[in-house]
């Protein structure tokens, strides 16, 4: 079972190369972030027809999350369970459904955009509300993750260079220590490998040469339960999807599992 997370920064945009990658990449579960899409926009109808079932949570924003499977989706619930707002609104951040044998969670975890900004306030309550959330699955007996672009590098090594970031959000104690909590409620990070460079960074900015240059960042993560995390057989980044006219700024990341 090969299960992906992707940032497609617009789904609208993406489509072609969303619906060429799904066909060649043998992707059974693609855990989507940022649609930048209303529910009625999403292209139910094109993924129906290349055998994969879909759902959406999201309205038209700067967010918005999918879950999209030719495995089953069965169990769908939209929306973080006890999770904060902003501006009085519930952002379209999360989506889970059991997948097949899997139960998987597609997230897009606030950016904070600065530390003195009530924007990283509120992805620290987030966090906390997804820890309480997942708890259960996590500690149960049947394959659960959560997926998706969670705008932390766990470690120094997850950044090109951690001077570069003092001072700002992603890589913060608070934000890491939300981080290993949720870990510590029995997940473990599955860290994919690269396919070029050493490290596997996920994220590149648009700017200054960044990817050809590799200043990049590994936020987009699959944190697995153990039945989860025992069934890898093999993950990586799909660096090759980051190259080009018209792709995301975040590369895939696959995970194959014997289920």
């Amino acid at each position: 079972m090969r299960i992906a997370t992707w940032n497609v920064n617009s789904i609208t945009a993406r489509l072609p190369r969303l619906l060429a990658w799904l066909e060649s990449s043998g992707t059974d579960v693609l855990c989507v972030q940022e649609t930048k899409c209303t529910a009625e926009q999403f292209p139910t109808d094109e993924l129906r027809e290349l055998g994969y079932a879909s759902s959406v949570h999201a309205t038209g924003r700067w967010n918005g999350v999918a879950l999209v499977s030719r495995v089953g989706l069965e169990e769908v619930v939209h929306g973080l369970p006890g999770g904060p707002e902003y501006d009085g609104a519930a952002e379209p951040r999360a989506i889970s459904a059991t997948c097949g044998p899997v139960r998987v969670w597609s997230v897009y975890v606030p950016n904070g955009r600065e530390v003195v900004h009530e924007h990283y306030a509120y992805k620290l309550r987030w966090l906390e509300a997804l820890k309480s959330a997942v708890a259960d699955d996590a500690a149960g007996p049947r394959p659960f993750a959560v997926l998706g672009d969670f705008n932390i590098a766990p470690t120094d090594d997850d950044v090109f260079d951690r001077a570069f970031f003092e001072g700002s959000t992603h890589v913060t104690e608070p934000e890491r220590a939300a981080l290993a909590g949720l870990r510590d409620t029995g997940l473990t990070d599955v860290v994919p490998r690269p396919l070029k460079y050493d490290h596997p960074f996920t994220y590149w900015d648009y700017r200054q040469l960044c990817f050809p240059k590799n200043r990049g960042m590994r936020i987009d993560l699959v944190y697995g339960n153990k039945p989860f995390a025992e069934a890898v057989k093999d993950s990586y980044v799909d660096r090759e999807e980051r190259k080009g006219k018209g792709a995301s700024d975040h590369a895939p990341v696959v995970v194959d599992l014997d289920v």
